[in-house]
């Protein structure tokens, strides 16, 4: 049996945590993965790792949602066709830009549209085409500079109407495009050490322990359910990582991070008992 060492054993059970929800939800797994991973790796050893790792990861989950693909694929061209210049131009920004701020900044412009929507306010985005492009582009960059790309991903298709499986075709789609672009970018500029295989091969088989698990414990879900739980797993994400990269550079200490994340929480949960008690109320009322 292989012994680990006490920061192995705590990014394989991070790892695996992550494959579960990646693998319900189809995103998530570098979110969870990286606030954690980066408190015992350097990000230099830990991108290249993860992009290989999603590289397998996104090509199962394609695989697994293939059904629902030919519903969706069109749909995801013009985004996918921004990707690779974003994440071409991510990669550079690797190697002179702390990829710590551009993830903070990031976190911080999400987080409130994802508490509004949270909060049960919506907006579809009517014209895909033209949105897709730019969005791509930003996305490839801020994927190949951070490996982080879920939570505005499910931002912009939480709303497009999809179904359970159509969200997943989806998100592997464009996940499988942008982790294969960055796995070409990063090969290209030398990323790639006995370090970070390492870490892939230590990782790998949480990966494939959770994946299928995260499948099994989502498949009698409503779509609004759905939609819902992907909004409170982004905001818990974004607020946790919005934290730790705040405490990188510095600006606040753990006890302020943990207090935001805390009424982050509190917002979730009082949000989504208040749709809770309006829903009994209306089947109540009809009855």
């Amino acid at each position: 049996m292989p012994s680990f060492t006490p920061a192995e054993l705590a990014l394989f059970l991070t790892a695996l945590v992550a494959a579960v929800v990646n693998g319900a939800l189809g995103y998530g797994f570098s979110s969870i993965t990286v606030p954690v991973a980066l408190g015992f790796v350097a990000n230099r050893v830990l991108n290249p790792a993860l992009v290989l790792l999603e590289v397998v990861l996104n090509l199962v989950s394609l695989f697994l949602n293939r059904r629902a693909l030919p519903a969706v694929w069109r749909r995801m061209l013009p985004l996918i066709g921004g990707l690779v210049p974003g994440v071409i131009l991510g990669g550079v920004f690797l190697t002179v830009v702390a990829a710590v701020a551009l993830k903070a900044a990031t976190y911080a412009v999400l987080l409130p549209l994802i508490l509004l929507q949270a909060a049960g306010v919506r907006w579809p985005i009517r014209d895909e085409r033209k949105v897709g492009v730019p969005f791509g582009l930003g996305l490839g960059v801020l994927y190949s500079t951070t490996t982080i790309s879920g939570p505005p991903l499910a931002l912009l298709l939480n709303n497009q109407g999809l179904a359970q499986d159509e969200f997943r075709a989806a998100i592997a789609l464009i996940r499988v495009a942008e982790s294969s672009l960055t796995l070409v970018t990063y090969l290209f500029l030398g990323f790639y050490g006995a370090p970070s295989l390492g870490l892939f091969w230590l990782l790998l088989p949480a990966v494939a322990l959770g994946l299928p698990l995260g499948r099994l414990l989502l498949r009698r879900v409503s779509k609004e359910a759905f939609r819902r739980l992907c909004m409170g797993v982004d905001a818990a994400l974004v607020s946790v990582g919005l934290g730790v990269a705040l405490q990188q550079l510095g600006w606040v200490d753990r006890a302020v991070s943990y207090a935001v994340s805390a009424a982050i929480g509190g917002f979730i949960v009082g949000s989504a008992w208040q749709r809770f008690l309006l829903l009994r109320k209306s089947q109540v009322a009809s009855s």
